[in-house]
């Protein structure tokens, strides 16, 4: 399965509602005790307790819902759709740079009000594909989204996914987070920024095209979250594999939302970089064998560590690189400052050399 290769982006289509119930059921077997026993009324106590449960979690749902929705709005750039977030009370609202594209205005509804509201783009930040716009004003009933912290976020709690995926407005999906830390890059066909983002957020809440740029949140009402890409599985022709989907986690979605807001741009994107242009180079059996060194950035890490146009690396740190894609993966997993060992070759033979990594 390959995790890497499709972002769930903007939808094309026209704008569509989705009226969404809930039905949760519980249920339980007896036991086969004789009418009247002590085993029977444990079991009738039991059966009481169970729709008990399910009604608390129905009723969290719903206020989570409640709580978020009016903070989650529908982007249309063009012929496009995708989803973004509220992220202050004056007006900007974060959202995807894949959903943006190279559009600079956009209409944007909310969940409380079918009046098209116009946008303007602030800045996008496709390294991580991330981006703001900003309202022209901002309607009543509209309020900012709540934002959770990302070291708090735990494999096995309970998330929602709040979007427009398919263009159906205000949809909400269901799921746990399945696994933190994740590592993907994401495809640069129909549309996508082929960025490498570190640190994300693995969901099986279905994310669907439209999803982008919506909101993941807990059961605290807190985003934890932007959806943005989905698993494809080879072996199904490369379709979506079905719960298992990616989030941006929050605190990078903050820290570059908060540079935009504040500059106008990213100013410190605290990414990781080696300071080369690189290529994938292929061995005698055209098998991926390394990334060759095409140019070295004058003063950067690399060229502090002698590294010249002609190297083959082949591996940084615990991590072998194979292709430009595993390299940037490695770079994403690392922060500026941290050093590390690069193994090369230069004329057939390796060589090693410490690295001190500088700043995207």
């Amino acid at each position: 399965m390959d995790a890497s290769r499709t972002r769930v982006p903007r939808l094309l289509g026209p704008l569509a509602a989705l009226a969404c119930s809930l039905l949760l059921l519980a249920g339980c077997s007896g036991d086969g005790s004789a009418p009247g026993s002590r085993s029977e009324r444990e079991g009738d106590t039991a059966q009481a307790a169970a729709p008990r449960a399910a009604n608390d979690l129905q009723a969290d749902y719903e206020r989570v819902i409640n709580d978020v929705l009016p903070s989650v709005v529908q982007i249309q750039a063009g012929d496009s759709l995708g989803s973004g977030v509220v992220y202050d009370d004056k007006g900007h609202v974060v959202t995807n740079a894949h959903v943006v594209g190279d559009t600079k205005s956009f209409r944007v509804t909310t969940a409380r009000n079918e009046d098209t509201l116009a946008a303007e783009l602030v800045s996008s930040y496709p390294e991580q594909d991330l981006a703001v716009i900003k309202l022209d004003k901002v309607p009543g009933g509209m309020r900012a989204a709540r934002f959770g912290d990302s070291s708090k976020v735990g494999v096995g709690q309970i998330v929602l996914a709040m979007g427009s995926p398919l263009g159906l407005s205000s949809s909400v999906t269901q799921g746990i987070v399945s696994a933190t830390g994740r590592t993907v890059t994401e495809g640069s066909s129909g549309g996508g920024t082929g960025a490498t983002i570190g640190n994300m957020v693995q969901t099986s809440a279905a994310i669907n095209p439209g999803n982008s740029g919506g909101a993941l949140v807990n059961l605290d009402s807190q985003v934890i979250g932007i959806p943005t890409l989905a698993a494809t599985d080879p072996g199904m022709s490369d379709s979506a594999a079905p719960g298992i989907g990616f989030a941006i986690p929050v605190s990078m979605v903050r820290t570059v939302a908060d540079q935009i807001i504040e500059d106008g741009r990213v100013t410190d994107s605290g990414r990781a970089a080696l300071g080369v242009t690189a290529r994938t180079v292929v061995d005698d059996g055209y098998r991926p064998a390394g990334v060759a060194v095409v140019e070295v950035s004058a003063g950067g890490a690399a060229d502090e560590t002698g590294l010249r146009p002609g190297d083959v690396i082949v591996r940084l740190g615990d991590t072998d690189i194979t292709t430009i894609t595993s390299l940037a993966e490695a770079l994403a997993s690392m922060q500026p400052g941290d050093r590390a060992k690069v193994t090369y070759t230069r004329d057939g033979d390796e060589r090693t050399a410490e690295v001190t990594l500088g700043e995207q």
